[in-house]
């Protein structure tokens, strides 16, 4: 029996994993963690566990991180704002582990395979340009997502053709991660949606992703608590255990 503790419990993926761990019969929810919520607010007042899973926000991320390792808790972590100095960080922190760390800018199945379409679609197109949408409630921008997405565009092949646009108001182009643009949007209505348009002479690919239910989540998160034991220290995807 794995014992689970879900960190951020009563946000609204917290609640999903909460419930979710306890309908398996091989995983034990042992504590909820979310001092923002109304729940356990003391980390001393944790019972000991195997697993943390990270649902909070950037802000507070990483100190709970620091303390999951310094408990010799193995972390799976679903919370945005992982940028590759943040991703630096924890590497320092877990080592080559055990503990480990797992980090998953999307726990969703057609997310990663969007994310692995659009680096293997990078080579053959001169330039890339992402557009991410999400809630209105979303703490930040761009989206784990999307950092992951452009930072593999990024690594399979560089920019070769850049737009001579000049912007009039600033922002007008998005920001640039690995020198691919990143444009968020933030509306209600939206769950999390992601297009990467690649561009070439005479032609253009979109690889488009839309999460219409969060559930969808669910399954990867479950594959991550059972196996993040197995893996070296820190590890950004899920692609290694799928």
């Amino acid at each position: 029996m794995t014992r689970v503790i879900v960190s951020g419990a009563a946000g609204s993926m917290g609640s999903m994993v909460c419930a979710a761990l306890e309908a398996e019969g091989d995983l034990e929810l042992v504590g909820r963690y979310d001092p923002a919520g109304g729940l356990i607010a003391d980390p001393a007042d944790l019972p000991e566990a195997d697993v943390v899973v990270e649902f909070t926000n950037p802000d507070v991320v990483m100190a709970n991180l620091g303390q999951w390792r310094e408990r010799g808790w193995h972390a799976v972590v679903g919370t945005s704002g992982f940028t590759t100095d943040r991703i630096t960080e924890v590497e320092a922190l877990f080592g080559a582990g055990p503990p480990n760390c797992l980090i998953v800018p999307n726990f969703s199945l057609g997310a990663v395979l969007a994310m692995r379409f659009a680096a293997e679609a990078a080579p053959h197109f001169s330039a890339a340009e992402i557009i991410e949408l999400h809630h209105d409630g979303k703490a930040d921008a761009p989206s784990g997502t999307a950092i992951a997405t452009a930072a593999r565009i990024a690594d399979a092949a560089s920019q070769s053709r850049t737009a001579d646009s000049t912007e009039l108001l600033p922002g007008a182009r998005g920001a640039s991660v690995d020198g691919v643009p990143v444009h968020s949007v933030r509306l209600s209505g939206l769950v999390a949606h992601q297009e990467v348009i690649l561009g070439g002479t005479g032609e253009t690919l979109t690889i488009r992703h839309d999460t219409t239910e969060r559930r969808s989540f669910l399954p990867g998160v479950l594959l991550g608590i059972r196996r993040v034991h197995e893996l070296p220290g820190v590890t950004v995807g899920l692609e290694s255990l799928l």
